[in-house]
């Protein structure tokens, strides 16, 4: 059984759009906070990792890659089950909107269907300290 798509905040995609096409673009990173389906057998099961390696090899694809990646060991105000922090960052917003043409889309997404019950991705200024690459931070 697969899980209904993540929905979408086609405002914020509008905006990150709006950005892309101004000349003005800039890195970004998404911070994803993902909740794992049970198949996905977060940390340890063999979708989880099939996912994750194939998104570590499908973001280069359009210049991005994971920062770094967390489990969530608990939440201290609200209700908002999560499974890890994933900070993705991208040399601008032009770059996260190339994501479905990718080389290798079709398999991330296919994966992700399976592997991730619900996302919330926050957009960040990706182009200063700590969350740019290091060749990547302006302004230091």
């Amino acid at each position: 059984m697969s899980n209904p798509p993540l929905q979408r905040n086609n405002d914020e995609i509008a905006r990150i759009r709006a950005i892309a096409d101004s000349g003005q673009d800039v890195p970004v990173l998404m911070l994803n906070l993902n909740l794992y389906t049970e198949a996905a057998g977060f940390p340890d099961g063999a979708l989880y990792r099939d996912y994750m390696a194939v998104l570590e090899r499908f973001l280069p694809a359009v210049g991005a890659r994971i920062l770094w990646r967390q489990p969530v060991l608990g939440q201290a105000t609200g209700v908002q089950p999560l499974h890890e922090v994933l900070a993705a960052w991208y040399p601008s917003h032009r770059a996260f909107l190339d994501l479905p043409t990718a080389p290798g889309a079709a398999e991330n997404y296919r994966l992700r269907q399976l592997a991730v019950k619900s996302a919330v991705i926050h957009r960040l200024a990706g182009d200063r300290y700590p969350f740019a690459p290091v060749e990547q931070r302006q302004g230091e």
